[in-house]
């Protein structure tokens, strides 16, 4: 079974789950807001995919982060940064244990087949 992090309010992530469902792929949701996420799980996710894929520089949340916390010079600090604001985490992410994706696009679409089968 795959494990969607994501926010209930994310358009992004509402597409995905619907795709799922469309996709009949089992899977549960994890929102990032309301359930949160461990440190454990976010040093996992920027060991497997690393931290430019994982960290949402583009969000409302990194644009009202102070500069002299924005360091994602190691992954300790990412998953430090990340641990505080959940909500820096590009959507959706799906973790199949091993295999971890980032995003909805195509390929991102493709990537999630394989984890299904």
């Amino acid at each position: 079974m795959i494990t969607v992090y994501g926010l209930k309010n994310c358009d992004t992530c509402r597409k995905a789950l619907a795709w799922l469902g469309e996709q009949k792929i089992a899977h549960r949701v994890v929102d990032l807001r309301a359930d949160g996420i461990s440190r454990e799980e976010i040093a996992r996710f920027v060991k497997t995919v690393g931290a430019e894929k994982l960290v949402n520089k583009a969000s409302t949340t990194w644009r009202g982060l102070p500069d002299e916390v924005k360091d994602v010079s190691t992954d300790a600090k990412v998953v430090d940064l990340l641990a505080a604001n959940p909500t820096l985490i590009k959507r959706p992410v799906f973790d199949a244990g091993k295999t971890v994706v980032v995003g909805f696009r195509d390929a991102e679409k493709a990537a999630v087949r394989a984890m299904a089968k």
